[in-house]
């Protein structure tokens, strides 16, 4: 996602440090970036004339917004991309948009699916953007309450050798979060009748603990675990995610956004943000619970993109100048601020 600007209405909750006035939108080039961010740029650039290659492209580009209209044009003059483009013979539209102009949609939590949910608390695989690791050692016989126990590999989403893992992440992402956690508990409950284990299907609400309770089964059983290593994979990334902190946190995220946009017509800004300030609090006066300072950020974001025309004034002002102190106070409280927080101060 392009990092270049901020919303106006951001902006006015953090402003500029003072300075001489730089380049305009129309004007920045990838000279005016900093250093890290040109490195990106080229990086992408790069990948993007691979993949073009690969695929015999001639590409066409537009762009929305002002990083994109730097990533095309550097993308345009590239001497690789040139030379591709003289000898392709696919022709392509690509519309490059930044990320920015949506920061809604960057920071929202859509709705009840579990496949995002998914992606979101578990830990990254390492050396992948889009899949994470799953905790196998439920199916081992390995006693440990480390969480991060390295001795046994990690399992991940991608599964596509495994046609009912295939099938079942598709219902991760598709179903409601309650219809996709019982298709998770029948596709266990069909894998350990073909397998002949001591099975009992149970109806009602699917738990986490009765999906584990079933996982427990395979454990023992090598060839039914070599048979249905995907699908365990899958559901047990299902018992993590449920299981999760982070989950409850997502949770309240969600609701506190739907009653954000419906209340957001008949409340102001400065109300929104009264309502905010109590629940910025200290690290020595949180709950587990509680939001930390990135979650704060997150909902500041949120609140800004979706509010729409901001109407100035002396309640608005005194409303921002108290979250800002707020927040100020958090973050230097923080005993160990986390990398994102470190970036950002």
């Amino acid at each position: 996602s392009a990092e270049l600007c901020l919303l106006p209405a951001l902006a006015a909750l953090l402003p500029p440090l003072p300075g001489p006035a730089g380049p305009g939108h129309a004007e920045v080039g990838l000279g005016a970036l900093p250093a890290e961010l040109r490195a990106a740029v080229r990086a992408l650039v790069g990948d993007l004339d691979s993949l073009f290659a690969a695929l015999g492209l001639r590409e066409e580009s537009f762009t929305v917004g002002a990083l994109s209209r730097v990533v095309a044009a550097e993308l345009a003059s590239y001497a690789p991309a040139r030379n591709r483009r003289r000898t392709a013979t696919n022709k392509a539209s690509v519309i490059f948009v930044d990320r920015t102009l949506d920061l809604a949609g960057a920071v929202g939590h859509h709705g009840d699916n579990l496949a995002e949910k998914i992606l979101s608390v578990l830990p990254k695989l390492p050396g992948h953007k889009t899949d994470v690791m799953v905790n196998m050692v439920e199916l081992t016989a390995l006693q440990t309450t480390d969480e991060t126990c390295s001795i046994i590999a990690p399992g991940c989403l991608a599964q596509p050798n495994d046609p009912a893992a295939k099938a079942l992440w598709e219902s991760f992402m598709n179903l409601k979060q309650k219809e996709a956690v019982m298709e998770a508990r029948r596709h266990l409950v069909e894998a350990a009748s073909r397998e002949n284990l001591p099975i009992k299907m149970s109806m009602g609400e699917v738990t986490p603990e009765q999906l584990n309770s079933y996982i427990q089964l395979f454990r023992n059983n090598l060839k039914a675990l070599e048979n249905h290593c995907g699908l365990l994979q899958l559901v047990l990334a299902t018992v993590q995610t449920l299981k999760h902190p982070q989950t409850s946190k997502w949770d309240n995220f969600l609701a506190f956004e739907r009653l954000l946009l419906q209340t957001i017509g008949e409340s102001e800004m400065p109300s929104v943000l009264n309502q905010l300030l109590p629940m910025i609090k200290p690290y020595n006066e949180r709950k587990k619970d509680d939001y930390a300072c990135e979650d704060f950020l997150v909902l500041l974001i949120y609140i800004y993109s979706v509010v729409g025309e901001i109407k100035c004034g002396k309640e608005l002002d005194t409303a921002e100048e108290k979250v800002k102190r707020a927040l100020i106070k958090a973050i230097c409280d923080e005993p160990e601020p986390s990398p994102l927080l470190q970036k950002i101060t």
